[in-house]
């Protein structure tokens, strides 16, 4: 079913930003729970899939296993636990078609502000829609009771990509993965790829294999890092599957693997050394004899660099060691000292010769896409929210956002996060309420709302929400935490309520008139 376009002005009871994982998700699970309630997802981009669709560089593949990172509702059928992008789309695309979810759906609807009136209740979403054929925009408003912002936590049209001295020097291609070109042609080519995170792991095996695989791909890290081999099918679902059914294995398989991956992360934060230990022998057993392994996957231990400090790297069925070992692809561990017209110098004085240079230097964070939030004509600075069971802010009422885990697989959290703003959305409704807002404790201790020390992190604490230092202000980082905290009471001591001052008026006007 088409998607009819939006009238100038329309108004809904909730409105879901973005197509991507978390939005789709949203999509079906409001559409069961709150089957009373009129729905509409505002998708800026002209495809769904979100990260899943805007990347498109070699090997792009999800990171954590598709039995926790799809939807509880939605078992994944497919082989490969560890999953390409263009698999994960057709599963998105699978969960649109099967929840009848297509007629609510409209691309190239980019929310530009969003003004909230505590008079009666609602945002005013001011809504920039591109015509499909023509390009051209034109602005629609819409009022709505609630919006869930599944909108990402980084810029869709810019990644992070530090200036490096000598860049205009070099007389090659310099790419970022966030904008891979559609037809590069890197086939037989010296590519040195900048970064050691999970782009620059997935990248480096992908462009040594195939046809049109590179001559050499070189993963230039300024410090170690750590990378475990994990396998790409999940035996033991695979088995499941077969002995359960699909639903019922699906199921099974999934609750053994929230349990593994909590028991693993876990692990590894309370025994650092051990799991350093554990890593290393791992590394040592897939790469060559002689290897330099402390070198370039052993990080230092002043400053601390623990696993799980930052997200651990995965390497399907130990795809990155291999082409390593098949002399396909080199690590090098230096800074970088300048661009040169043949490559990259290093401070080490060492110079890497490349066709391409691949900046996977990360992500540049946002929430919201950047958006004016405005409350009672008052501009709301993100930072100085704090985040209530990790989805609603403090000072902005009906407003939730979908940040998932980053220590574990992040369609996760979107699940209980889900479940709880339905029970929130039937709570108000049952009281006669028409708002809610979360009201931190005058002077509480504030934090970074992101527990990781990864360069992405550290660089947008700045414009990011904070957490507290207790439930429920602070950012849980498992399914098992969330999983009782969201499923608990909906309501506390924490929690604004109140009816629209409209609404209050009126009900004021008719106790008046029948005293």
């Amino acid at each position: 079913m088409k998607t009819e376009a939006l009238r100038e002005v329309a108004e809904f009871d909730i409105v879901i930003i973005g197509a991507g994982i978390s939005g789709i998700g949203a999509a079906a699970y409001f559409s069961r729970g709150l089957p009373a309630k009129s729905l509409c997802v505002l998708e800026a981009r002209d495809n769904i899939g979100g990260t899943w669709d805007l990347f498109r560089y070699p090997g792009i593949r999800s990171d954590s296993d598709l039995h926790t990172f799809g939807y509880e509702f939605k078992p994944w059928r497919h082989e490969s636990a560890i999953a390409d992008a263009h698999l994960i789309r057709e599963y998105l695309q699978e969960t649109i078609d099967e929840n009848n979810l297509a007629r609510l759906i409209h691309f190239r609807h980019r929310v530009v502000r969003s003004e909230w009136s505590s008079a009666d209740a609602k945002w005013t979403l001011t809504v920039e829609a591109a015509d499909p054929v023509t390009g051209a925009t034109s602005t629609k408003t819409i009022r709505t009771g609630w919006v869930f912002a599944a909108t990402g936590y980084y810029r869709y049209d810019q990644g992070f990509s530090p200036e490096f001295p000598g860049r205009a020097d070099f007389q090659g291609l310099v790419v970022h993965p966030q904008h891979w070109p559609e037809k590069l042609d890197y086939s037989g080519k010296r590519v040195v790829i900048i970064g050691s995170g999970a782009t620059a792991v997935t990248m480096v095996p992908a462009m040594v294999t195939g046809s049109g695989a590179a001559h050499h791909v070189t993963m230039l890290q300024r410090t170690p890092t750590y990378i475990m081999p994990v396998p790409r099918v999940d035996r033991v679902a695979v088995a499941l599957t077969k002995l359960l059914g699909a639903e019922r294995g699906y199921a099974a398989t999934r609750f053994k693997n929230i349990w593994t991956e909590w028991a693993i992360v876990k692990g590894l934060r309370t025994f650092p050394t051990a799991g350093r230990r554990l890593i290393r022998r791992e590394n040592i057993k897939r790469l060559p004899e002689g290897f330099d392994v402390d070198k370039h996957f052993n990080p230092p231990y002043n400053p601390p660099y623990n696993p799980w400090d930052q997200r651990l790297c995965a390497a399907p069925d130990g795809d990155f060691f291999d082409a390593i070992c098949a002399g396909k692809a080199s690590v090098v561990t230096d800074s970088i000292a300048r661009f040169s017209n043949r490559g990259i110098v290093l401070k080490s004085g060492e110079e890497i010769e490349a066709d391409i240079i691949v900046t996977a230097t990360g992500l540049t964070m946002r929430l919201f896409d950047g958006m004016p939030i405005v409350v009672d004509g008052q501009e709301i600075d993100i930072a100085d929210s704090v985040a209530y069971r990790g989805m609603l802010l403090s000072g902005i009422p009906n407003w939730a956002m979908a940040i998932g885990y980053t220590t574990s697989s992040w369609t996760l959290k979107i699940g209980v996060m889900c479940r709880y703003f339905i029970d929130l959305v039937k709570h108000i409704d049952a009281r006669g309420y028409s708002r809610v807002v979360p009201r931190p404790l005058p002077g509480m201790d504030r934090r970074p709302v992101m527990d990781l020390q990864s360069g992405y992190a550290k660089r947008a604490a700045a414009i990011l929400p904070k957490q507290g230092p207790g439930a429920p202000w602070r950012m849980a980082m498992s399914y098992q935490e969330d999983a009782k905290a969201l499923r608990g009471p909906v309501a506390d001591e924490n929690l604004e309520f109140a009816a629209a001052e409209s609404t209050s008026r009126r009900r004021d006007e008719r106790h008046r008139a029948n005293v």
